[in-house]
């Protein structure tokens, strides 16, 4: 499916970090290899460093002219004036979420392996997640995703995102399944060289996705 012009094929989600300083010089070393989709998820930092780190890296992504998404919590990306929110089931009602954040500001929401959920979220969405299509090591808990549901959620006429345990070698699989972006933590983040392979995943994607 074609994309809106502010999206990417590679959806980089942040890795839980307790040094700030290392988050952020890992997020711009990706940012420099070319990623222009970002996730802020943080699930061991308290309200004020959040924050914090929200607005470092809001600053870092408008360097790059990349999109800022907040996982969880729109108030958070309401008051960084991020691009917009990834809400789990139960982190709020994407209809009211969207009457909050107005029309412009992107909503995405996970989907686990439902259809159900996918189409309950449809009208309010600007994209569905799924997974976790391979073991995760973030959600070693995740439901599991049979790759059959891209191709059914095309129906629903929105952008469908692939998440959980995702490695470039997935890469080839998942797009021909019909997954119309990749969500990526380890495999961008815990590598040598973050730049570097950045720029091997976004070569990778344009060899499905020209």
């Amino acid at each position: 499916m074609p994309l809106p012009h502010y999206w990417s094929r590679l959806y980089g989600i942040t890795p839980n970090r307790h040094s700030t300083g290392q988050l952020l010089a890992e997020v711009e070393a990706a940012l420099q290899g070319g990623l222009r989709c970002l996730q802020y998820r943080d699930k061991i930092a308290d309200p004020p460093t959040r924050l914090q780190r929200a607005l470092a890296l809001k600053a870092l992504c408008t360097t790059y002219a990349a999109q800022l998404i907040i996982n969880d919590d729109y108030a958070l990306s309401q008051a960084i004036g991020a691009d917009g929110v990834h809400l789990g089931q139960g982190d709020g009602d994407p209809s009211q979420v969207r009457q909050l954040l107005g029309p412009d500001k992107i909503i995405g929401v996970s989907c686990h392996n439902s259809l159900v959920l996918a189409t309950q979220a449809a009208p309010w969405a600007d994209y569905l997640a799924f997974g976790a299509v391979y073991p995760s090591l973030n959600k070693p808990d995740a439901i599991q995703c049979s790759l059959s549901v891209f191709k059914t959620a095309r129906l629903l006429h929105l952008p469908t995102v692939a998440i959980g345990g995702i490695r470039t070698e997935h890469c080839a699989t998942l797009c021909n399944a019909g997954a119309d972006a990749l969500a990526v933590i380890g495999d961008l983040f815990d590598v040598p060289d973050i730049r570097q392979h950045t720029l091997n995943w976004l070569e990778l994607l344009t060899r499905f996705y020209p």
